[in-house]
């Protein structure tokens, strides 16, 4: 049964325009700050999606965003809202909880966190690793997708965790404009993120490229960009 119900919800994933689904078992990142600090307690399991976004998209950045990556940014983030509302409901249906997350969604702003790690998830579903940057690198895409995930206390089989493939690689940390990144290596994870990055240099430019810009979305894409993984 559990073979079977998890075959059916990654096929409908994909059914759905899913590039990559994995299953995270959430006793593996029991522990992790969440808001409400009781998030994870009603459920035993997680779905990861992940949607690739356009390779010719970060080929066009070269210190900044470009408008038209803030537009695909923000398009991939409500695709992957909808099909996460929809396996949400698939599964509410078979008499299970589930509760989507939303795509890139900050909501302590002094932490810079959402309601949980969606990228500590999809990494303990096996989707990728972190990367130096902190951002989920997948062998097929590269950090160039946009993720989302469904807490769920359906017996579904979790997926495997990758080891960390980054290696001496230091591509993020030599191209970020804000020199943000400090370019350490780990096998499974930092021991806390601003041993990995600044975030401070990080969010101060972020917020000073939005304001230029004239839009509220906080995005940069150069460590994305000069990642080797995925790169066509």
């Amino acid at each position: 049964m559990e073979q079977a119900l998890t075959k059916d919800i990654k096929d409908y994933a994909v059914q759905l325009g899913a590039d990559l689904v994995g299953i995270a078992d959430l006793e593996r990142v029991k522990g992790i700050d969440t808001i409400p600090g009781n998030l994870l307690n009603f459920f035993t399991r997680a779905v990861v999606i992940a949607i690739q976004m356009s390779p010719e998209i970060f080929e066009q950045i070269e210190d900044e965003p470009t408008l038209h990556y803030a537009h695909q940014y923000v398009a991939v983030n409500q695709l992957l809202d909808q099909i996460n509302l929809r396996i949400q409901n698939k599964i509410l249906k078979m008499g299970y909880k589930a509760l989507a997350i939303p795509a890139s969604q900050t909501v302590d702003r002094e932490k810079w966190m959402g309601h949980i790690s969606t990228k500590a998830v999809a990494k303990t579903a096996g989707l990728g690793w972190l990367g130096k940057s902190l951002l989920l690198v997948t062998p097929q895409f590269g950090p160039r997708i946009r993720i989302a995930c469904l807490l769920i206390n359906a017996p579904l089989i979790s997926d495997q965790p990758l080891s960390n493939r980054c290696g001496n690689c230091t591509k993020c940390k030599d191209a970020c404009p804000a020199k943000a990144i400090h370019g350490i290596s780990w096998e499974d994870r930092p021991n806390s993120r601003e041993e990995a990055i600044d975030l401070g240099k990080c969010i101060s430019r972020l917020e000073a490229i939005a304001q230029k810009q004239g839009r509220q979305d906080r995005i940069c894409g150069v460590c994305i960009k000069v990642c080797p993984w995925g790169r066509q």
